[in-house]
């Protein structure tokens, strides 16, 4: 079976122009997650989706492979959806490009999930930590079930409680890492537009419930940082110093 990884680089996001190219000690953000991707599956099977000649211009001459979108997908695995018909794999990891933390081996713990339940949706979550705050709009949150199949994501701090003492003993939170298959990805894109829980919460999985998926949700290490906004560059490069990584 064959494994890719997909990275979908957005230039034009409303929320942060350019971040793609947003460099982290001198390298750009959407390099840093591709070499985590090759360490994980190899660079020949590391793909960045974009719509953006100068992503495209920088991957390449990284020596790694781009995949040209167009501009109106709906969200990141719209995009992927595109890009999944140009490529033949029998399994897409969706690894979101403002990851740069991301564990190489959390990349496979996911597509082992996915090889052992190939019609399930797999998706990464962690803990949030003591330095981050839950009632953040910026974090998912994960509620799932007793079989970590997830039952609902939400940008509010859940679940919820009447009475301090049942107050959960953490909340979880989404890493974006997935995992499909050819036909998951088209379903979704075939759907044509965002659910409703998915626009009201700009959390783009939930459109999967809406196509009767089940989503099982696989814990991977703690630490993830994503850059959501300009603001989260400087805590990622002091945690990427902390870590030891020095660019390339």
């Amino acid at each position: 079976m064959r494994s890719v990884v997909l990275i979908p680089a957005r230039y034009s996001s409303s929320r942060y122009p350019g971040k793609p190219l947003v460099p982290l000690l001198g390298k750009p953000m959407i390099l840093w997650v591709a070499e985590l991707a090759a360490r994980a599956v190899g660079g020949e099977n590391v793909y960045v989706a974009t719509e953006d000649e100068r992503i495209v211009d920088v991957v390449e001459g990284a020596g790694f492979q781009a995949v040209v979108t167009t501009d109106d997908a709906l969200t990141g695995t719209d995009r992927l959806a595109q890009a999944a018909e140009q490529i033949k794999a029998d399994i897409y990891i969706n690894v979101q490009g403002d990851e740069t933390l991301v564990d190489p081996a959390d990349i496979l713990k996911v597509r082992d999930a996915k090889r052992a339940h190939m019609d399930d949706i797999v998706n990464g979550f962690s803990w949030v930590s003591a330095q981050e705050d839950p009632h953040s709009v910026n974090i998912p949150k994960v509620i799932t079930n007793e079989r970590d199949e997830l039952v609902y994501m939400s940008r509010v701090a859940l679940p919820g409680f009447k009475d301090a003492k049942c107050a959960p003993r953490g909340y979880k939170k989404q890493v974006c890492i997935y995992a499909f298959t050819r036909e998951e990805l088209a379903a979704f894109r075939g759907f044509g537009r965002k659910s409703e829980l998915e626009f009201s919460e700009d959390i783009e999985i939930l459109r999967f419930l809406e196509l009767g998926k089940t989503i099982r949700m696989v814990e991977t290490q703690p630490g993830s940082l994503a850059v959501d906004v300009p603001e989260d560059v400087a805590r990622v490069e002091a945690a990427l110093r902390q870590a030891g990584q020095v660019p390339a």
